[in-house]
């Protein structure tokens, strides 16, 4: 007969089951709930009801449970535990283990739209500000006017504003290419990521193993990776919300859409063959990404 209790009594110890007495024991509702940690009623109901596949992912299942557990009273870390091991042990897929490692510790750290947007708004102007620093800054001399005579003869070869030991191309370019230099691109170098919204959690390493950083990052930091660093890869659930520049230039976002990434090179030469073009791309971005490589 005490074997038929305990067993009875098992499916009651799962998270779920343990949030909701704990709820209606507080008093509370799913409404209160809900207006307190800002997770809808119909997401708290699915964890109550132990249904964690009806969530986003297993790691809104969990940061929720870890909210959920907060307000009413129970131990967070032990409810944590249980919801791990029951997604778990329903698990098919191979994101669980990025789920065990990376939670968010709380949904309602995560930004509002509209702070998120402005966030982003505002590193896209310093990005733009820093653009037309650069490009003031080391071509000053880009449009100097001519200090030969008005009548001067045509015949000698024009150097370059930029470079003054590179002669003109020949004359028989198209009057486009004539009339501009080309575009100055930036050698490969550092790599770079800086954080367009609160709390994006990131975490670079090495092939080998050998974590150069594991963190949260915040608008307005800025995370290098060394010179020395061997294939040096990411891991982030907020891909596009992380800014990449490569010796100072902006390059494309890993992905312009939130999903986990794990295991992406992110050295210079990796990046830049993510954003060169499949065919046709222009010689000097090749022999930027042969640099790179080497």
């Amino acid at each position: 007969m005490a074997a038929d209790v305990e067993i009875a009594e098992l499916p009651l110890d799962r998270a779920g089951p343990r949030l909701k007495r704990a709820r209606e024991a507080a008093g509370k509702t799913l409404a209160d709930v809900s207006a307190a940690t800002k997770i809808p009623e119909r997401l708290l109901a699915a964890i109550e009801g132990g249904q964690f596949s009806a969530l986003p992912s297993p790691i809104y299942a969990i940061g929720f449970s870890r909210s959920f557990a907060r307000l009413v009273g129970l131990d967070e870390a032990d409810i944590v535990a249980e919801v791990r091991a029951e997604i778990d042990g329903a698990a098919t897929g191979g994101d669980i283990a990025a789920a065990q490692a990376f939670a968010p510790g709380d949904p309602a750290r995560v930004p509002e739209l509209r702070l998120a947007i402005a966030a982003a708004l505002g590193a896209l102007l310093v990005i733009v500000a820093g653009l037309v620093f650069w490009r003031s800054a080391y071509n000053p001399a880009g449009s100097l006017p001519s200090i030969l005579p008005a009548d001067a003869p045509s015949a000698a070869p024009k150097l370059s504003a930029a470079n003054p030991s590179v002669s003109a191309m020949p004359d028989n370019r198209s009057p486009a290419m004539a009339a501009s230099p080309a575009p100055v691109l930036p050698a490969a170098g550092a790599v770079s990521f800086s954080a367009l919204a609160p709390g994006i959690w990131v975490k670079v390493y090495e092939a080998s193993g050998k974590v150069l950083l594991e963190k949260e990052m915040e608008p307005g930091q800025i995370f290098t990776v060394p010179a020395d660093a061997q294939a040096p890869l990411i891991w982030t659930a907020r891909p596009d919300a992380l800014a990449i520049t490569i010796a100072g230039r902006p390059v494309p976002k890993l992905s312009e859409t939130q999903k986990i990434m794990k295991g992406v090179p992110v050295s210079a030469a990796a990046l830049l063959a993510r954003t060169a073009p499949p065919a046709g791309r222009s010689p000097a971005l090749a022999a930027i990404a042969g640099t790179a490589a080497q």
